[in-house]
């Protein structure tokens, strides 16, 4: 159940609404203001609120007067010219707020983004909702023994239906019990009349980290894209992954221009170091290269190798 009853109605409220405004608004992210867009098996991102587009970069990066001040190419060429030489002040002038809803293990992998306002749905006054993230068979890999952030091979179907069967009644049996130590469901119903039930932030402690959480979260949009670069990366854990793709669909609607850019030199352009840029010109020029020599590690002169397919 993406939304609950009560959301839901605030959302067809809200969409069924219009305001007047004479600040800029982008008409393909209006489209899906406060739409629920789905993640993983219970989540979603929806947006609720956003501030600028591409012309607000151009107009802080000009500090100009308005739209028209400049032609379209110019500002284009302007916005990759701020990407690609990592000016980050102009993309700040855009500001964006998601409502987000994820299981909680990715929640604490996501707030190491100090980057952001967050306000989370709070366990201490309401009760979470009994729903727990399960992933796919597909999804359901051994620990990797080079990357220890890192999943290897998949998990034979056998090993993956316990894995699954594991996840299920850990997790429904730990909201049981917190449940019974509620002395309240989520409807919130009495469930023993004798009982008076521990509070709510002591017994939230009982819940396993796949357990959903919300929460409101507002970023600037050059720290939206620094996010973006690494949890969007195939290098990424696959459930963070799947919000951060969402988010990047967000932003192409939202600032297409700085999208555009952001692909080009970011998401499809790489860093070099000065040693590797020395290398480089070695190879161009048609010398012999030694890595050792050269001072870079066995692990560097790979990941070279594999940048440029050497």
């Amino acid at each position: 159940m993406p939304l609950n009853k009560e959301q839901n109605d605030e959302v067809e409220q809200l969409r069924a609404s219009s305001n007047t405004t004479l600040r800029a608004t982008v008409p393909s992210l209006e489209e899906i203001l406060y739409k629920p867009l789905p993640a993983l098996d219970h989540g979603f991102v929806r947006v609720i609120d956003y501030m600028g587009d591409d012309t607000a970069i151009v107009q802080s990066a000009r500090v100009s007067y308005g739209k028209g001040t400049k032609k379209i190419s110019n500002d284009k060429g302007l916005i990759k010219y701020l990407m690609r030489h990592w000016h980050s002040t102009p993309f700040e002038m855009c500001e964006i707020k998601l409502h987000v809803k994820l299981p909680i293990f990715i929640a604490r992998q996501w707030i190491r983004h100090r980057t952001a306002n967050v306000n989370e749905y709070s366990a201490r006054y309401s009760i979470l909702d009994k729903e727990f993230y399960i992933p796919s068979v597909e999804n359901l890999a051994s620990q990797s023994q080079i990357n220890k952030q890192g999943r290897a091979e998949n998990l034979s179907p056998e090993e993956a239906k316990k894995v699954i069967e594991l996840l299920k009644s850990d997790a429904e049996q730990t909201y049981r019990n917190y449940e019974v130590m509620l002395n309240e469901n989520s409807d919130g119903e009495t469930l023993d009349e004798s009982s008076m039930g521990i509070a709510r932030e002591l017994a939230r402690m009982n819940l396993t980290l796949n357990t959903y959480t919300q929460w409101y979260w507002k970023i600037d949009l050059n720290n939206l894209l620094h996010f973006l670069a690494l949890r969007a990366d195939a290098h990424a854990q696959y459930e963070i992954r799947v919000y951060a793709d969402i988010i990047l669909d967000i932003v192409k609607k939202w600032v297409p221009v700085t999208y555009e850019a952001f692909e080009d030199y970011r998401v499809g352009g790489t860093q070099l170091s000065a040693k590797e840029i020395l290398i480089l010109k070695k190879i161009i020029k048609g010398e012999t290269v030694d890595p050792d020599a050269e001072g870079i590690s066995k692990r560097e002169w790979g990941e070279l190798q594999k940048k440029f397919d050497l």
